[in-house]
């Protein structure tokens, strides 16, 4: 397997990246658009996910195993702020299980990494 040398080589942050832009496209239609409170808070977190992935990126093992951290749990965030833009009618339910499947993925990719970080680091140690 070849080394990652960029951040942007990261599967996890080329879906966060895909994610971020779906939910600017989402956040741009009806009155999704007006809210200003809850567009620019789901922004935000999918904004937070791809950024902290490549901030860690370029720390040490147990400072991207950390930044790691706190991207999946920005996809909880942006899941749980779904809910309520289909609930109040922002959005519908086909628009609902793509984004949600999508921030899913990323969570399950990240989960994955995370544990790579970790076990690189435990063997460092070594």
């Amino acid at each position: 397997m070849a080394k990652i040398e960029r951040f942007e080589d990261l599967i996890a942050w080329q879906k966060a990246r895909e994610l971020t832009r779906a939910i600017y496209e989402a956040t741009q239609q009806g009155a999704f658009a007006k809210d200003f409170g809850l567009t620019g808070h789901v922004r935000r977190a999918a904004v937070s996910i791809m950024s902290n992935i490549a901030e860690g990126f370029d720390g040490g093992r147990g400072e991207f195993h950390q930044f790691l951290s706190t991207a999946k749990a920005s996809c909880a965030e942006v899941r749980s702020q779904l809910y309520i833009t289909l609930d109040v009618g922002y959005i519908n339910q086909t628009s609902f299980d793509r984004l949600i499947k999508q921030a899913e993925e990323i969570a399950r990719i990240l989960g994955g990494l995370r544990a790579a970080v970790y076990k690189q680091r435990k063997e460092a140690r070594r």
